[in-house]
C-alpha cells in the first residue's frame, strides 16, 4: 500500500527505471521494472543497438545504475557511438577526425556530461556462464546486452539456443531483482505485405513470447518503402506488455547521428 501511495502521488516507484523515451515509459506504467525480461527487436539495420545504447545514456543521466555489454563492438566502438548520440555528430566524422567548430563543441560537451554520468560499457561475455558469472558482480539496476543472437553463441544459433538464453535472462532478471534487457535480431519478412514486426517473429521456438515480460519491436517504413518520403519515421510497437496493454509510439531516427528522439520529447 506505501507503493501504491507513493505512485499516487507522482513519485517513481523504487523498483521502476524510466527509459528517457517519455512515449515507451508511458506504454510501461512509468518504465522498465526490477525483475522483468525485456525483448528489444527488430530487423538488420533498424538500430536496435542505437535505440539500447540510448535508453542506457538517458538511465545513466538521470543516476540510474545500468550497464551495456556488447557482443557486436568493441568498448570503444560503443563509446564513440555514445558520443555521436549525445553529441549529435555524423558518426563518420567522428572516427576521421572532421569535426567543424559546432560540432567539436557538441561532442566536447557530450565527454564532458558521460564523464560523469555513463553507463557502465563492457564486452559481452561467450556462454551463458561466463555472463552469469560476470554480472553477478555488477551492482546495477538495470543490465542491457546486445544482443540475444551473441549471448548465445553465435550469429545463427539454432532457436533451442536462443530459447535455452531466454530462459536464463528470465530467471537472472527475478534471482538479481533487476531488469534486463536484451536485443534481438529478427528474421526478414520482406514477403509480407505489412512489414511490421510480431510476436512470432521473435522466433526461440516461442520462448520471447512465453518468457519476456515486454516485447517492443522496431519499424522503420524508409527500410521497405524508401520512395514513400518517411525518411526517419519510426515506430516502437508494444507486442507484449505482462502488466499492462500493448500498442505503439513514434519515434524520429536520425540516421547520421544515430540518435532517436521521442516526438513528445525532441529537445531531451
Amino acid at each position: 500500500m506505501r507503493r501504491i501511495d507513493l505512485v499516487a502521488d507522482g513519485s517513481l516507484a523504487g523498483d521502476t527505471s524510466q527509459t528517457g523515451f517519455p512515449s515507451i515509459d508511458r506504454w510501461l506504467g512509468g518504465g522498465v521494472r526490477a525483475g522483468d525480461l525485456v525483448v528489444l527487436g527488430g530487423d538488420v539495420g533498424s538500430g536496435k543497438s542505437s535505440l539500447a545504447l540510448a535508453m542506457a545514456l538517458r538511465m545513466a543521466d538521470v543516476g540510474v545504475k545500468v550497464a551495456f555489454l556488447t557482443g557486436e563492438m568493441s568498448v570503444e566502438r560503443v563509446m564513440e557511438r555514445a558520443l555521436a548520440i549525445e553529441g549529435r555528430a555524423r558518426i563518420d566524422d567522428l572516427r576521421q577526425g572532421k569535426l567543424d567548430d559546432l560540432a567539436r563543441a557538441g561532442v566536447g560537451a557530450a565527454a564532458v556530461r558521460l564523464r560523469d554520468k555513463s553507463p557502465r560499457f563492457e564486452v559481452l561475455p561467450t556462454g551463458l556462464d561466463a555472463v552469469a558469472a560476470r554480472t553477478a558482480e555488477l551492482d546495477v539496476q538495470v543490465l542491457i546486452l546486445d544482443n540475444l543472437q551473441a549471448l548465445a553463441g553465435t550469429s545463427r544459433a539454432q532457436d533451442e539456443e536462443l530459447a535455452a538464453a531466454v530462459r536464463f535472462l528470465k530467471s537472472m532478471a527475478v534471482e538479481r531483482d533487476v531488469c534486463v534487457v536484451v536485443t534481438s535480431h529478427l528474421p526478414a519478412w520482406s514477403s509480407r505485405a505489412d512489414a511490421r514486426p510480431v510476436l512470432e517473429d521473435f522466433g526461440a521456438a516461442g520462448a520471447v513470447k512465453q518468457n519476456a515480460d515486454v516485447v517492443l519491436a522496431i519499424y522503420r517504413e524508409e527500410m521497405y518503402a524508401p520512395a514513400n518520403g518517411v525518411e526517419g519515421a519510426t515506430e516502437v510497437l508494444v507486442r507484449k506488455n505482462r502488466n499492462g496493454t500493448t500498442g505503439y509510439v513514434d519515434l524520429y531516427f536520425y540516421k547520421q547521428w544515430l540518435r532517436f528522439e521521442d516526438l513528445l520529447d525532441p529537445d531531451r
